[in-house]
């Protein structure tokens, strides 16, 4: 554990894209905080959002932001997406492998061209945000299984950080909880 905080430390100095595999619940949001807060972007927003938890019908739109008038129901005035609200900071991903397709396709075209158009505009959004992602899935897997697109898969993967299961560290959680604590750079 101390030599995977060892390597989150030098990688959040560095500003590029890093994704997190471990089960559910062990710590994947704690590290990308502890990136976060090490990074250059650590006075700038730190967004996060669950991939999974978005209804497929509306995370294009939670993303990217919509115009007015642009749907029915559309909050008049439009809104900003995420990657609006987290320019020039974090945006943190978990749970990216349950991303459907289509908004793969789509959120690879943003981290590609590093800009963003609202829903019912044709007006690109120019957006700086470096990408921690997150999951509980092998990608590698779902790659070949078709569930997720090799190139995104690529493009996220540039630093892989896995963490062990707690059952398989449970000595290591106090002297790790007491070091982020001594940082206090995690919360």
């Amino acid at each position: 554990m101390l030599n995977l905080l060892l390597l989150a430390k030098r990688a959040a100095r560095v500003d590029t894209t890093i994704i997190i595999y471990g089960e559910t619940g062990s710590g994947k949001e704690v590290i990308a905080k502890y990136i976060y807060n090490n990074s250059i972007r650590k006075d700038k927003p730190f967004i996060k959002i669950n991939c999974g938890a978005i209804p497929e019908n509306l995370i294009e739109s939670e993303f990217f932001g919509y115009t007015d008038g642009s749907f029915t129901g559309a909050i008049k005035g439009g809104k900003a997406g995420i990657f609006e609200a987290a320019n020039n900071g974090t945006l943190f991903l978990d749970e990216i492998g349950e991303m459907p397709l289509n908004m793969q396709v789509k959120l690879l075209r943003t981290l590609q061209d590093g800009e963003v158009t609202r829903i019912g505009s044709n007006k690109p959004i120019k957006v700086d945000v470096r990408i921690i992602a997150a999951t509980n899935r092998n990608l590698e897997e779902h790659v070949k299984e078709g569930k997720f697109r090799e190139d995104l898969y690529y493009r996220l993967n540039v630093v892989p950080l896995k963490l062990m299961p707690l059952r398989e560290r449970k000595c290591s959680i106090i002297p790790t909880l007491l070091l982020l604590e001594r940082e206090k750079k995690y919360i």
